[in-house]
C-alpha cells in the first residue's frame, strides 16, 4: 500500500462505508459500558441518585442481568431489521435507477450512525453484563443499567427516524439532489479559485520530448492524485513529469501512467515513489473525480427517458441538477495543469477535465436520446441558457450555443412544427446570450 495515501484513504473510508464509522461508534459505546460498570463498582456513591423502585435491593444482580440481557437480545433483532431495510433499499435503488448510486448510499451518515448506535448498544450491554454477578459478592451496576435503558429508548426513537429517512432516501429527487450536492463539494474542493478570463493557457509539452515512461503496476481507476507529492518528487529527482491519465480513467497494469524527462534518473526507488502518489481502486470515487458525480446523475436520466420507463419528469430533474453542477464548475478556475517549482521550471504536467468535456459528459447522451421528447429537449435548452447567463467567459458561451444548436438540429424532423417553434424560440433565447 502507498504509505503517503494511507491517511487520506482512512479519512475517506471514515466518511463513506459501513465499516469504519459504525465500528468506531460501536466500540466507543462498548467501552463506555465497561468503563461505567467498573467506575460504579469502584465508587459506590454513584448509585445514590438512581430510583429505588427499579432496584429495591442494590445487592441483587438478577434484575440487572435480566434488563441487560433483554436489551442486548432485542437490539440484535432490531439490527437484523435495519440491515434488511438497508439491503432492500440498496437493491431497489440499484435496479430502478443505477448501480453507480450505491456509492452515495453507503456514504449516508444516518445509515452509518444507525448501524453504529444499535451495535454499540449491544456491545454496551454485553460489556456491562459481567459486572452483574453474585460471586464473590453480590453487585448490581444500577447506573450502567440506567444507561442501557436510556440507550434502548433512544434506539426506539432512532428506528422511527431511520425508517422516515430511508423512505425519503430512496426517492429519486432526493438521490439526485444528494449526488449533485456531493459533486458540487468536489468542485469547490478541487477548484477553490473563481474563474478568470485573463488566464493564460499553458500548452503541455510534447510527449515526444520525454525520454521514458513509468507503467502502472496495478489495474484500476485513478481515484486520487497527490499533486504536491509529485511536484516534490520531481524536484528531488531533478526530472519533469507528465501524467498521461487523469483522475477517473482506468489504467491497466503495464500501461504507461507517467512520462519522465530523464530516463537515467529513474531508479527503482524513484519509480516506487512516483507510483505511490496515485491511489487506484476498483471503482471511481468522488475524491477528485467531478465527472463521476455527473455520470451518476446521467445514468438516472438515461434510464428515465428510455422507452421502457418513459419518465420525463425524472429526466428533467436530472437536467436541472446537472445544470447546477456545470454552473458551479464554470464559475471556478480549473486546476493548474502545468506546475512549476521554482517559478519558471516545469515540474509536473497533469491533465484535468475541462468545461467542454464535462458539458459533453453531462448532456450529450441526453441530447441523443431525447430528440423526440419535447419536454426534455426544452428543459435541456433552458439549462444551457441558465449556464450561459451565469458565466462571463465568451468561450464557454460559444460552446453552450453550439451545443444548443445541436439539440435543435436533432429534434428537427422528429417533432411536430408547433413543437419545433418552441424549440427554436428557446434556442433564440440562448443565442442572444452569446
Amino acid at each position: 500500500m502507498r504509505v503517503p495515501l494511507l491517511f487520506r484513504r482512512a479519512l475517506y473510508n471514515l466518511r463513506g462505508g459501513f465499516l469504519v464509522r459504525p465500528l468506531s461508534i460501536a466500540l466507543v459505546l462498548g467501552c463506555c459500558g465497561a468503563a461505567l460498570s467498573a467506575a460504579e463498582e469502584a465508587f459506590p456513591d454513584l448509585r445514590a441518585w438512581t430510583p429505588g423502585i427499579l432496584f429495591p435491593s442494590r445487592a441483587d444482580p438478577q434484575v440487572a442481568q435480566i434488563i441487560l440481557g433483554g436489551i442486548a437480545a432485542s437490539i440484535m433483532t432490531v439490527v437484523s431489521i435495519v440491515f434488511a431495510i438497508m439491503l432492500m433499499s440498496l437493491t431497489l435503488a440499484s435496479m430502478q435507477f443505477s448501480p453507480r448510486i450505491i456509492v452515495s448510499f453507503v456514504q449516508d451518515r444516518v445509515t452509518q450512525w444507525t448501524l453504529g448506535i444499535y451495535l454499540g448498544t449491544f456491545l454496551y450491554c454485553m460489556a456491562a453484563l459481567p459486572a452483574a454477578r453474585s460471586h464473590p459478592y453480590p453487585f448490581a451496576p444500577v447506573v450502567t443499567v440506567m444507561g442501557a435503558m436510556l440507550l434502548a429508548v433512544a434506539c426506539v426513537g432512532w428506528l422511527l427516524f431511520f425508517i422516515h429517512h430511508i423512505s425519503r432516501a430512496i426517492s429519486v429527487n432526493h438521490i439526485v439532489a444528494r449526488i449533485a450536492a456531493e459533486t458540487i463539494r468536489v468542485v469547490d474542493d478541487t477548484m477553490p479559485w473563481p474563474h478568470r478570463l485573463d488566464r493564460l493557457e499553458k500548452p503541455a509539452p510534447e510527449l515526444s520530448g520525454w525520454e521514458a515512461t513509468v507503467a502502472s503496476d496495478v489495474s484500476g481507476y485513478i481515484r486520487f492524485v497527490d499533486i504536491g507529492r509529485l511536484v516534490s518528487l520531481a524536484k528531488e529527482y531533478h526530472v519533469k513529469i507528465q501524467v498521461l491519465r487523469r483522475v477517473g480513467h482506468f489504467v491497466p497494469a503495464g500501461i504507461p501512467l507517467l512520462a519522465v524527462s530523464r530516463e537515467g534518473r529513474l531508479t527503482p526507488q524513484a519509480v516506487e515513489d512516483l507510483l505511490g502518489a496515485f491511489d487506484f481502486g476498483p471503482t471511481r470515487t468522488l475524491q477528485q473525480d467531478v465527472e463521476f458525480g455527473v455520470l451518476q446523475i446521467l445514468d438516472i436520466a438515461l434510464k428515465a427517458i428510455s422507452p421502457a420507463v418513459n419518465d420525463p419528469s425524472t429526466a428533467i430533474n436530472c437536467v436541472d441538477r446537472l445544470s447546477a453542477i456545470l454552473i458551479r464548475f464554470a464559475a471556478h478556475e480549473p486546476p493548474e495543469s502545468v506546475l512549476y517549482d521554482p517559478p519558471g521550471t516545469v515540474r509536473v504536467v497533469v491533465p484535468w477535465i475541462g468545461f467542454d468535456r464535462l458539458l459533453e459528459a453531462a448532456f450529450e447522451q441526453i441530447r441523443m436520446y431525447s430528440k423526440s421528447d419535447v419536454a426534455v429537449s426544452l428543459r435541456l435548452l433552458r439549462a444551457l441558457g441558465d449556464i450561459a447567463a451565469t458565466t462571463s467567459d465568451p468561450a464557454y458561451r460559444q460552446k453552450l450555443v453550439e451545443f444548443g444548436a445541436h439539440v435543435a438540429a436533432g429534434c428537427s424532423g422528429r417533432l411536430e412544427a408547433e413543437e419545433m417553434r418552441s424549440i427554436r424560440a428557446r434556442l433564440e433565447d440562448l443565442q442572444r446570450l452569446r
